[in-house]
């Protein structure tokens, strides 16, 4: 119980420590944990082989997140997905493979090993790569769209290869290594010797295993289209929220353990009853509830692989070891570059698909094991295959640095780009750049209004997709100056800046402001800092994205706790006049590049604003519900339910 405790105590004080202060320098938590992880480990020495057993307990990480992933999609989806599942990431594993493969037999590894070698390589870390991406707020665009797509073939990919090593194992030679001498051997992991004790089809002929694999896949689906809504109704009853959490697990660990039954990916499986319980309204419930122990068991998981990299076998041949990482993430960022190219991806998403995905992954550690376990490949070959898809995990998240660095120093839209920018022959008063889905609200309130616009986007299905609703705009980034030209940028009354990254708000802002210093700029503004910076650069109206919506809603809640609608509304002027004012003056006060928090006129002047916010609204208040004030005033529930937010 001590050890537990102690164990316990040194991982979460670990990520505690590391994880805030890599997010602080910029990191990502993802390497904050790895470094957490190495500390513990090689360098204090504060655990020790357990991690192993810890890690296969933390895998259920990467099963949690992949069946949170499938929640975020529905199977109409998933079906649009299917030329990128089979082209872009089937190419990916397939040429990977050959090309590792071809390299370990020039090292002298028979072919036996060279292609569990290849098929090891082949894959990526679902877990670091999702992870970062989500953070840093990519996955929507088309290189993170594109890695997703890639990472779902390889876990997919995952369960030919676990039937395919054991035919391997024939023309093995089992003491087969690379050049740089031998480690401490490395032990089979406990996830396949669990998996090979309780398989049900092991002595199943290949009809009974294929319709055991069938009957559990329908399993899933029948399940999860009929089966949910009896059971969460039941659950409703006990009016216990931890029943929701146990529920939830419950899907998620039993529909893991019917995959192993069957020799199939538990990732695999719960992605498919995510993917099915996508349209259900339990959705929401499931994804708040597996959320928490998802981000805590990645994040253990992340601190074992840190923990369990051996510096001993890396120094005794650390630049074979260092040398051969390399080689293999060169091959494989080459074949995805390659690749890139093929399928038309821009500069910026090519780069990110290429470095994202370079490195190994965590299902690297279960071939390499299973390898172990059937004789494909000897220790000494095994312990270095674990060091390189440790290390390469490793460098991941530095590669994602390298790209946030390479991505600021390029275009969107580089002069390689195979997809030309539109020509634009209209040119309208009023110019919107960027029409996701906060700027189609704007231009067909324009467009209702008997106004006409000129549309610039740099999303061509956006585009296209508007042309068959029979609305006009025209391909290219907005952020180009011949294009805003050629858009009428000279002449426009109104600029509208709505697009998505912030950064190129900003600048295009700037640069709009520069040209015409009469234009009347309005710009959308992700948050209060982007605010600040908006102001610096020259808009005239700032939107905030969420802000208007926000005080909708703050007015709803006011209806509902007695207030009259004339009351709430009021209420909601006064403190939208009253934010703005204050949102202007603290503008002044706002540095670049200087935390809030250690801006002190900053941070004294929002405490006396705020105060003098709560002492205007409360005036507001008693004015609107004094003595001659009527209690009648309040809508009806009817009223109220025919609005639409």
């Amino acid at each position: 119980m001590e050890s537990f405790l102690f164990q316990a105590t040194v991982y979460l004080a670990a990520a505690v420590i590391a994880v805030p202060l890599a997010a602080r320098l910029g990191f990502g938590s993802v390497l904050g944990y790895l470094a957490a992880g190495i500390v513990i480990g090689p360098v204090l020495g504060l655990v020790g082989s357990e991690t192993q057993d810890i890690q296969h307990f933390a895998e259920f990480g990467v099963v949690m997140m992949l069946f949170l992933i499938g929640l975020e999609l529905d199977p109409r989806a998933l079906w649009n997905m299917r030329h990128r599942l089979l082209g872009l990431g089937g190419s990916q594993v397939i040429l990977t493979m050959a090309l590792i493969v071809g390299a370990a037999v020039m090292l002298g590894l028979p072919l036996g090993s060279a292609t569990a070698v290849g098929m090891i390589f082949a894959l990526s870390s679902t877990a670091i790569v999702l992870q970062t991406l989500n953070e840093k707020r990519l996955m929507q665009t088309a290189g993170g769209r594109s890695s997703f797509s890639v990472l779902l073939t390889q876990d997919i990919a995952v369960i030919p290869m676990l039937a395919f090593v054991p035919l391997l194992a024939g023309g093995a030679l089992g003491g087969a290594s690379v050049p740089g001498g031998s480690g401490p051997s490395v032990e089979t992991t406990a996830g396949a010797n669990a998996q090979a004790a309780i398989s049900l089809i092991d002595s199943l002929p290949g009809w009974g295993i294929t319709l055991a694999t069938m009957a559990a896949i329908a399993l899933i689906i029948v399940g999860g289209v009929f089966g949910m809504r009896p059971v969460f109704r039941f659950i409703h009853r006990a009016q216990l929220r931890e029943l929701y959490t146990a529920l939830a697990l419950l899907i998620v660990i039993s529909i893991a353990f019917m995959m192993t039954l069957v020799d199939l990916s538990p990732a695999l499986g719960t992605f498919m009853a995510g993917v099915v319980l996508a349209n259900s309204e339990f959705r929401h419930e499931l994804e708040s509830d597996i959320e928490p122990f998802k981000g805590l068991l990645l994040g253990l998981f992340f601190i074992t692989v840190g923990a369990g990299i051996s510096f001993t076998t890396f120094f005794a041949a650390p630049f074979v070891i260092l040398g051969l990482t390399l080689a293999m993430m060169l091959i494989k960022g080459a074949v995805l570059y390659a690749l890139a190219l093929v399928f038309r991806l821009r500069q910026r998403d090519r780069w990110l698909f290429t470095l994202g995905l370079a490195g190994a992954g965590e299902f690297g550690f279960i071939l390499v094991s299973f390898s172990l376990q059937t004789g494909v490949i000897g220790t000494p070959l095994g312990e270095r295959l674990l060091l390189i898809v440790a290390l390469s995990m490793l460098l991941t998240p530095l590669f994602f640095i390298l790209w946030e660095f390479l991505s600021r120093r390029m275009h969107e839209e580089d002069a390689a780009d195979p997809i030309p920018a539109d020509e634009i022959d209209d040119q309208q008063p009023i110019i919107i750049a960027g029409v996701g889905r906060f700027g189609q609200v704007v231009n067909r309130m324009l467009q209702l209004a008997g106004f006409e616009t000129t549309v610039l986007d740099h999303d061509l299905d956006t585009i296209q997709l508007m042309r068959k609703f029979g609305f006009k705009g025209f391909f290219g980034d907005p952020t180009r100056p011949e294009l805003l030209h050629a858009a009428g940028l000279d002449t426009a009354k109104v600029l509208v800046v709505t697009m998505d990254e912030p950064e190129n708000v900003t600048s295009l802002v700037e640069y709009a402001r520069k040209s015409r210093p009469d234009l009347h700029i309005i710009a959308r503004a992700y948050d209060r800092n982007h605010v600040y910076q908006l102001y610096r650069a020259g808009a005239d109206d700032i939107v905030r994205e969420v802000f208007d919506s926000s005080l909708r809603a703050g007015r709803y809640v006011l209806e509902n706790m007695g207030l009259s609608e004339f009351e709430a509304a009021e209420l909601e002027k006064a403190f939208f006049k009253i934010d703005r004012s204050a949102l202007r003056e603290l503008a002044e006060l706002w540095k670049p590049g200087v935390p809030i928090a250690r801006n002190d006129a900053y941070m004294d002047r929002a405490r006396e604003l705020n105060k003098d916010l709560e002492s205007a609204l409360s005036a507001k208040y008693d004015e609107l519900r004094g003595p001659d004030d009527s209690e009648d005033e309040d809508t009806s529930d009817a009223d109220r339910a025919g609005r639409v937010a």
